[in-house]
């Protein structure tokens, strides 16, 4: 599932949709927050142009949306189920977490944007 070649792989990994060899990011920590979004132009070993066009990530923004509710269920249901907290408690936790998986949060939202509309080409990627 998670394995080279997928979709799922790319996304997680952060690594070029069409051949998953090289990482899209300049640093690969996403909590350097002043390098947090800063991407390579192209891939190193393909050559695949990241941004498609100009101002290509803003729809990354409505993944974001999605991606920022599935963690605030998470932490919603781990709040109430496990630790049976009250409202402000649940409340506090659900923001704390949002806070703290931001930078995961804005990498993942473009990873899943990029590879909606790239997909990988095992020819690309290097033989070992």
């Amino acid at each position: 599932m998670f394995k080279k070649g997928s979709k799922l792989y790319s996304i997680f990994s952060g690594t070029c949709p069409k051949c998953h060899e090289e990482s899209m990011y300049v640093n690969k920590n996403p909590y350097i927050l002043s390098e947090a979004l800063s991407m390579n132009e192209t891939c190193s070993n393909c050559n695949t142009k990241y941004k498609i066009e100009p101002s290509f990530f803003y729809g990354a923004m409505y993944v974001s949306y999605g991606v920022g509710i599935a963690f605030a269920v998470a932490a919603f249901v781990i709040s109430y189920f496990v630790f049976n907290a009250g409202l402000n408690y649940i409340f506090i936790s659900i923001v704390v977490t949002l806070i703290v998986f931001m930078p995961i949060i804005m990498r993942i939202s473009r990873n899943i944007w990029i590879n909606l509309f790239m997909s990988y080409n095992k020819s690309l990627a290097r033989k070992k």
